[in-house]
């Protein structure tokens, strides 16, 4: 098995498994591996995962949509996954697993190349950039138990790996161009190689999307560029320098109501509500090997950020009449560094790996709402910048943490993986917010302007163990148990919003994950893995339906820590190479099928408060089933996928609809997607069609932008791509 391929290896390898060896480089796989996912390495990339639940996702052996970033085919191999789709182009990234809320991916610990790229790690830890899929090289996703090495999020890590500057030429040049429906237009252009004598590699690009959009009202405008340097001044160090811009400007239609999307879910209520993006990141970090048993990585980054969002916020089912628009504005400034060494050893004939590090990491944030004017354009300004209508709001907060996890192989078979981490996190809130009054013909009596200031400070440590067992080379049996814990997002509480209101008391979650896993392959034709998970929160944060006072009673969605809660399920995956099973060992011809399936019981409990004790909770579908099948022979290839998602509720009530649609049932679909490519020479051809059936259905209810209300997915696209690499 060539290193890096991330499949289960042989017994008497397990040294070369544990070394703490840089894999990223190698992206040569095993002949006998047909499959698009595997799985980390047992000691990779400074990061220990013996033990634990990992997947990995090979952009190369993947033919999917990759020009719209459409997650539903890039992540569909991937168990457990509920995916929000807010927009048919791939602007941002929604996804949640094993009952954790998709929203902007925020329950993950989200990083490209290792280091972060989210909002704010701890204040606001959204993620409104993804990177293109078309850069990528692969995405790695561990579970819970990545939360000593990592952070503390209950959804784990999710990794961007880009792709690299080929090693054997001084310059690659590709480029991709993209047609699509609905005036769909992408273009994708990279250049990369290696030069100075092998020393200096290199790799760059610069993407390009718009369209108008599948509803009226949708149009957008995006722009993503990215350079990476690496320079290797020795055989013992390493640097590399990364820089990202993305920026992108969307309109946006707004939600709908129960009646609006059953009557025509293409149809757009909102016509003034618009959506920008800004985002900057920088990471510097440098790799040294002391010996071969030795290596030392420290990571360093910083973000300058800003979304800015403006429109009506007000409940869909009162009509847009004019007036003057809320603008909210968040601004996001932080730098972090972390630093990791690996060390290995060896006790009673047999190889140890020892990682310990520490994470430094400052966050700054603003977030401003206030009137913009009434116009209809995208004009991101305020009436009164000095004294805003609604909040003005500083957030800052730190985090100094030291982590340590220790593989201890006990024979050539199995091992285990205690590790701990120390935390402080320091967060706070300054500034100021209006309160306001309404009587029945919604007249403003009372308006107050109310000074804020809060400050948390907690310091805790949280551990976690653990276990693998190879029996032999072709199957391991794992299991962990990781303490989690997540602090609460202050740039949150004072967001004026008549669909949303956020309990003032709000507290951090703590809890912790648990996996019981087994995987292997058989003869090089089956890949297979299953796995037991249990997700236990005390003070869970959810949301739960409430109705104003008489005589309005309009109902809204009120946040706050609504009770304990567990989550348990089960997660499968199979993929079977249909030739080989056959006994075709040396087909030309590769036809692949795989099943993904997820069950999943998330509910609420320990509470005396009937209106959720037991209920199920928000966002957690209690079967997400995936199917498909994937032929590749000769320049051909072709890939066939269909989905399926049971029926879930948007809040902790279980409420099956609401007059503003903001909470209610999800009811289940069925959406099947389809791609096709051919190459020849230097030139490629690639064809999709997302949404083959035309499915009407929707994976989410907002209470403030895209929407308020339901947010429908996009029926049936089609698009071509004619790529050329030389």
């Amino acid at each position: 098995m060539v290193a890096g391929s991330g499949q289960n290896l042989p017994a008497q390898t397990v040294q070369d498994t544990l070394a703490p060896q840089q894999l990223r480089e190698i992206t040569v796989q095993d002949k006998a591996n047909n499959f698009t996912n595997t799985n980390l390495r047992g000691v990779e990339n400074f990061g220990i995962y013996s033990g634990k639940k990992t997947e990995v996702v090979s952009l190369a052996n993947l033919t999917a949509n990759v020009s719209t970033n459409n997650p539903r085919q890039i992540y569909g191999r991937v168990t457990g996954l509920n995916i929000w789709e807010s927009d048919g182009a791939g602007l941002q990234l929604g996804i949640g697993g094993r009952g954790l809320s998709p929203n902007r991916t925020a329950n993950f610990n989200t990083r490209q190349n290792g280091y972060d790229i989210s909002a704010d790690a701890l204040g606001y830890p959204e993620s409104y950039y993804t990177p293109p899929a078309e850069a990528l090289d692969r995405i790695e996703i561990v579970r819970g138990a990545a939360s000593l090495q990592y952070g503390t999020q209950f959804g784990g890590l999710l990794n961007f790996r880009f792709k690299r500057g080929p090693q054997d030429k001084k310059i690659e040049l590709t480029s991709r161009q993209t047609l699509g429906s609905w005036v769909f237009f992408g273009s994708f252009n990279s250049i990369g190689g290696t030069v100075a004598k092998g020393k200096l590699n290199y790799y760059a690009y610069f993407q390009y999307k718009t369209g108008d959009g599948w509803r009226p009202n949708s149009q957008f405008d995006y722009r993503c560029g990215y350079a990476s340097v690496e320079y290797k001044p020795s055989e013992r160090l390493a640097l590399q320098l990364d820089l990202t811009r993305m920026d992108y400007l969307a309109k946006q239609p707004g939600g709908l109501t129960d009646k609006l999307f059953q009557d025509d879910a293409r149809q757009s209520v909102r016509n003034r509500n618009w959506f920008q993006v800004d985002w900057n990141l920088v990471a510097l970090s440098m790799n040294y090997t002391f010996s071969t048993r030795t290596r030392l990585n420290i990571r360093n980054f910083g973000l300058i950020a800003q979304r800015l969002s403006v429109g009506n916020l007000e409940r869909i089912n009162v009509a847009d009449f004019g007036g003057n628009r809320t603008l909210i504005d968040g601004q996001f400034r932080n730098v972090g560094q972390e630093a990791r060494l690996l060390h290995q050893y060896n006790w009673r004939g047999l190889p140890q790996t020892l990682l310990f590090g520490y994470r430094l990491y400052y966050g700054h944030s603003t977030a401003r709402q206030g009137d913009s004017n009434s116009s209809s354009g995208p004009d991101f300004y305020f009436l009164h910048p000095d004294e805003l209508e609604n909040s003005d709001y500083d957030f800052p907060n730190r985090n100094q943490a030291l982590f340590a996890e220790h593989v201890i192989n006990f024979s050539p078979k199995w091992s285990l993986t205690p590790g701990l981490r120390l935390e402080h996190i320091s967060t706070g809130s300054e500034g100021y917010y209006t309160r306001r009054v309404l009587d029945a013909a919604g007249n403003v009596i009372v308006q107050d302007k109310l000074e804020d200031a809060q400050s948390r400070n907690r310091s805790f440590l949280i551990g976690g163990l653990g276990a693998s067992f190879k029996p032999r080379a072709s199957l391991e049996c794992y299991a962990n148990v990781s303490q989690n814990y997540r602090a609460i997002n202050f740039t949150d509480l004072r967001i004026a919003n008549p669909n949303f209101v956020v309990d003032s008391n709000i507290r951090d979650e703590r809890g912790f994950t648990a996996d019981l896993g087994v995987r292997g392959q058989k003869a090089g034709f089956f890949s297979w893995e299953l796995t037991a998970f249990y997700v236990a929160y005390n003070g869970r944060i959810g949301q739960v339906l409430r109705a104003d006072q008489p005589p309005l009673y309009n109902d809204y969605r009120f946040r706050s820590n609504i009770s304990d809660a567990r989550n348990i399920g089960l997660e499968a995956f199979g993929e079977v190479d249909i030739l080989r099973l056959f006994g075709h060992k040396q087909a030309a011809t590769r036809w692949t099928w795989f099943v993904n399936a997820a069950f999943v019981d998330a509910r609420y409990v320990n509470t005396d408060d009937t209106s959720v004790r037991n209920k199920k909770v928000e966002m957690a579908p209690p079967l997400m089933l995936r199917s498909g099948t994937s032929l590749h022979s000769g320049p051909w290839r072709a890939a066939f996928q269909a989905g399926y998602i049971a029926t879930h509720y948007s809040d902790a009530t279980n409420a099956e609809r609401s007059s503003t649609a903001v909470e209610g049932r999800i009811p289940a679909y069925l959406v099947v997607d389809i791609s096709a490519s051919y190459q020849w020479r230097l030139l490629r051809l690639e064809g999709s069609c997302n949404n083959l059936l035309d499915a009407r259905y929707f994976t989410r209810r907002a209470e403030s932008y895209p929407g308020p209300g339901i947010i429908p997915s996009d029926g049936r696209g089609i698009y071509v791509t004619l790529g050329v690499r030389i």
